[in-house]
């Protein structure tokens, strides 16, 4: 549960706008990658200091920033005023328990949504956060590896369509990836439920019932994490920015096209989950009766013969049977035929 709870009772009573980090540190040092290209021509570098990216702001060309840990907020804000950033939105960006969501601002657009990974069969989330600028993007993420390998490889590609298309396609290419990635991870989630539906047929255990509420509760905050997205990419789809080209609005339908398929298959397995652990307190329920069953049988069968042992067991001196040459014989024929009565009894009710 800690990895998806984010701690903002320090920015309490602080004035809106206040830069502070939000969030679990992931990345050690603050790393800009620069990716500026045209249709013929393509540049990429490392940025070891924030002002090296200033130059690209008024380049007519499309470049793309990619900042990876956002713990620093001086180097959050001295990028942001020089990309002329909002307070508000630089504010967002060190908060990494954002919603998803989509703000249009004069001169940018800053769009929020989550990126989400699995990493040692566990799902990991991550704040994404990009904004659109005339002739460049800028992207925000908390540490290092991302779902943006395929947009590199098509960027570098020589003669590719991709450098043809401007600003508003790589930051919908942003978001497809963002989307895609999810379908990869529900197949996971798809294997883990199947692996336990097998284990509850079988024989599930308290470890199962662990497995369970773990899903769930990830299944939660990935619904939690998608939900949202389905209103971003519908205000984007239908809005009038002028920062999306009509073109690029027929792809976004896509996107939106795919979140619908992701929420859908989210609620499947969750459904499905909430099914299990039904299953998994019935059958132990069951299994649970057919132990007191089998109790309830030997119980029934001595009960009897504990009986005729505590009668015969009695220190009295004068008593029939006792000196009986065949007494004890006799005690021993009763006690068979009562069991035998009753075994025969029990298998002919089926509780055997």
């Amino acid at each position: 549960m800690p990895r998806f709870i984010h701690k903002i009772s320090k920015k309490s009573g602080k004035p809106p706008g206040t830069l502070v980090f939000v969030g679990k540190r992931k990345q050690e040092t603050v790393k800009m990658h620069v990716t500026d290209y045209t249709p013929t021509k393509i540049t990429e570098r490392d940025a070891k200091k924030v002002e090296e990216c200033f130059p690209y702001m008024k380049k007519p060309t499309t470049t793309w920033i990619n900042v990876t840990g956002v713990h620093d907020t001086e180097i959050i804000e001295r990028l942001g005023k020089c990309f002329g950033l909002h307070p508000l939105t630089m504010e967002d960006i060190l908060n990494t328990g954002q919603r998803p969501k989509v703000e249009e601002f004069d001169k940018y657009l800053f769009i929020v949504l989550k990126m989400i990974r699995m990493e040692s069969s566990e799902v990991e989330i991550e704040q994404l956060s990009i904004v659109l600028g005339r002739g460049f993007v800028i992207s925000f993420q908390e540490r290092e590896g991302d779902v943006f390998n395929q947009i590199r490889e098509r960027i570098n590609k020589k003669g590719s369509r991709f450098r043809k298309l401007g600003n508003d396609y790589l930051a919908y290419a942003l978001m497809d990836a963002v989307v895609d990635n999810y379908f990869s991870v529900l197949e996971n989630i798809g294997e883990r439920i199947e692996s336990m539906e097998e284990k509850l047929i079988g024989n599930p255990d308290p470890k199962t019932l662990n497995e369970i509420h773990k899903l769930k509760r990830e299944l939660i905050f990935l619904r939690k994490s998608v939900w949202p997205l389905r209103e971003v990419i519908s205000t984007i789809q239908r809005g009038d920015s002028r920062l999306f080209g009509k073109k690029t609005q027929m792809y976004l339908r896509d996107v939106y096209d795919h979140t619908i398929q992701v929420i859908d298959t989210i609620e499947t397995y969750r459904d499905m989950v909430s099914g299990m652990l039904d299953i998994y307190l019935s059958s132990v329920s069951n299994r649970m009766n057919e132990v007191m069953k089998v109790l309830t049988i030997f119980a029934s069968i001595f009960i009897p013969l504990t009986f005729v042992a505590g009668l015969y067991g009695m220190n009295f001196k004068y008593m029939p049977e006792l000196d009986w040459e065949f007494g004890y014989p006799m005690v021993w024929l009763v006690i068979i035929l009562m069991s035998s009565t009753m075994l025969i009894y029990f298998r002919r009710k089926g509780w055997l």
